[in-house]
Formats: C-alpha cells, structure tokens, sequence
C-alpha cells in the first residue's frame, strides 16, 4: 500500500486535536481550507479532524465545536487522562488505525500538546508528511512537557509553520531550514474573527460574575509545574488573596487539574478570590478585554492579553512569547508571591507605550491553506 498517493490534484489533510487551544486553532484553518476549495480550482483538500479526547469533559471540549462551528470530529479516539508516557502509546495506537485507513497525503497537528506529538510519531512512523501549526516557539526549559513535544514534533515535520521572525530563527538555530514557513498566530485571527462576537456576550457575561469592565483581575492556573508543586501553588494563591479587594476581585475560571490539586491539599482561597468554571472561548475572551490585568501560566492567554493591550503577569519563570516581554506588557513573575504583587502594583501605574504586530497579518490560517497547496499539490 502507497500512503498519500495524490489523485486528482485533491489534497487529503488528517488534522489532529486533542486539547482547548487546538480546537480554536482547528476552526480557523478548517475555515480557511473550506474557503480555498470555493475558490482555488487547482488545488482541493480534503479535510479529516481526529480529536484524540485528551479534553475530553464538555467545558473544555465540546462547548468549543459548538461555539465556534468547528466541523465536527471525524474520529473522536476518547484517550482521556492519564500519565505522559501511557496517554501518548495510547494516542499513537489509536490514530495509526486511523492514518492506515484514511492514507492521508499529510498529518497537520498544532502546538506543544501529547496529541500534537502523538499525531506526528505517527505519520512519521508511516513515513507521512507532517505539517505543524506554531513551530518553532521555544522556552528553552526542557523539564517543560510541552518543550519536549514541541522540539520533537519540529524535527520530523515536513512543513514547520511559524508564528514569528522568532521561531523561524530559533529553527535555524536548531539547523532546520527547509520546509520552515512564517505565516503567523493562528490565534490572532482567531481574536481578530470572534472579537465583535465576544463584545456582544461581553455585558452578560460580567453581570454573571458580578463585575464590571476594569474592575476585576483575571487568573488562570495550569500547568503542571505549577499545580503539582505545592509551595508554588500556595506562593501563587497567596498572591491573587494579596492583589485581589471587594472591589477588584480575582476571578479564576479553574482548570480541572488545578481543582483537584486544590482539593487535595485542602487550599482555601480568600473571599475575593471568585473561582469560576472554565468558561466558552468567546466568554473567556470578553473577561480577557475587560479586565484591568491578566494574570496566567498560559501562553495562549499570554498573546490574548497582548492583542487586547491588557497587561500580563507571567506565572511562570520563562515563556515562549519573548515579545509580549519585550514589549513591556506582559512580565514574568514566576511563583514568587512577592514578585507577582509587585509587578501587579507596576502593571496598575503604567501602561507600556510599544505594541507592535509581531504576530502576523491576521490571515494566518490562510497563509497556511496555501502553503499545503503550493508544497504538496505538486507531490
């Protein structure tokens, strides 16, 4: 059997998403690609989504193939939780039945996540071209699970499709110069596409949460190195009770692993620290605009917050996003209680004056369509 033998001038792309920044993601290429098939007459591709059901409760999974009209998953492989190790066999078990079925021409995985790796040892098993959404970002932190996934599945990609002049130089870096693209933030067109949306459920969804626009912190909390070590945990907390008043509270739409590890340690937050369920994409990008500082271990909430011109607290001791700290709006403060208080104080009294669009054009997804049809039409 010949894997990814093209017919037709029809391009047959396995997409493949397991977790909340994916699907987001996801919706914008998908829309791109269906965008291009209306229009391009030399070049078809035919799109598949695999979930692999890494978020696999409806908060963070479902809700945002409902909100955002992403198509709905051809194949959803419900792996679920679990250690590294034994989430990724099962992933890479899983969408090999699904590659040798389907015999995709390419396998398009997106970001830093088990899933993306998992979909690209895969196709590379197979000897399946890769393309990878967000390449080349780089915190240099190596303890990082998703710097490990991120390093790897650039290796063997085919396609390596960069948000920035920063991670096409760090894939030169690395010696990777062929196949390396610069299309842009996927994530920015996103923001750019649901924003006048997200304005529209902005009144309701702070009158739910019972606050108005500027006056409240906005905090998420998830990453590993921070909910699985305690005293970084307790040091962020204490920060948030810290920063947070009646009348500017902080409001957490909580991560279910942080949950659990709040549970377990028996943590009790402060009365004006207001823990929320996780929230809809456009939900969560009205509370980003309308907050008066942003406080996050996440990346993908970290650019937000930059596109919005809202201030940032990095909760972590580095970041992939050099730009946003570049620039002044976002800084890092780690765990320290004390250093996230102070840059909280900083962020409050003056608003940095540079913001530039290093993200790209806000057609990234387009550019994206395009570069699978110039590199593999032809093939």
């Amino acid at each position: 059997m010949t894997i990814g033998k093209i017919t037709e001038r029809k391009l047959i792309v396995l997409s493949i998403v397991g977790a909340r920044p994916q699907f987001i993601k996801a919706g914008a290429v998908s829309r791109a690609i269906a965008e291009n098939n209306k229009t391009s007459a030399a070049c078809a591709i035919v799109e598949k989504i695999v979930h692999t059901g890494q978020h696999y409760d409806d908060n963070m999974s479902k809700v945002f193939f409902d909100e955002l009209d992403v198509p709905k998953p051809d194949y959803n492989l419900a792996v679920g939780s679990g250690q590294h190790g034994a989430q990724t066999g099962r992933m890479l078990e899983r969408i090999e039945h699904v590659l040798l079925k389907e015999e995709p021409h390419c396998v398009l995985v997106y970001g830093d996540t088990n899933s993306t790796l998992a979909g690209a040892l895969a196709a590379a098993k197979l000897h399946i071209r890769i393309a990878h959404v967000e390449a080349g970002p780089r915190s240099f932190n190596r303890s990082m699970p998703e710097e490990v996934n991120r390093v790897l599945t650039d290796h063997i990609s085919s396609l390596l499709l960069c948000p920035t002049a920063t991670a096409v130089e760090n894939l030169e870096t690395e010696g990777i110069t062929q196949g390396v693209h610069q299309v842009g933030d996927v994530m920015y067109d996103c923001v750019l596409f649901y924003g006048e949306k997200a304005k529209s459920v902005a009144p309701g969804v702070l009158a739910r949460f019972g606050v108005t626009s500027g006056s409240y912190f906005l905090a998420t909390v998830h990453r590993a190195e921070n909910t699985d070590d305690l005293s970084r945990l307790q040091s962020i907390f204490a920060a948030f009770a810290a920063v947070s008043r009646s009348s500017c509270p902080v409001l957490i739409p909580l991560h279910p692993r942080t949950r659990k590890k709040i549970a377990q340690i028996g943590l009790s937050p402060s009365d004006s620290i207001r823990i929320i369920e996780p929230v809809s994409y456009l939900e969560m990008l009205a509370l980003e605009s309308n907050a008066c500082t942003i406080l996050t271990d996440s990346g993908g909430v970290q650019k937000e917050a930059y596109w919005f011109r809202v201030p940032c607290i990095n909760l972590r001791d580095e970041t992939e996003w050099v730009e946003t700290v570049e620039t002044g709006w976002s800084t890092l403060a780690g765990a320290d209680c004390g250093q996230i208080v102070e840059s909280v104080r900083i962020a409050e009294n003056a608003l940095p004056e540079a913001w530039r669009p290093f993200y790209g054009d806000g057609h990234a997804a387009s550019h994206i369509s395009d570069v699978l049809c110039q590199c593999l039409g032809g093939c």
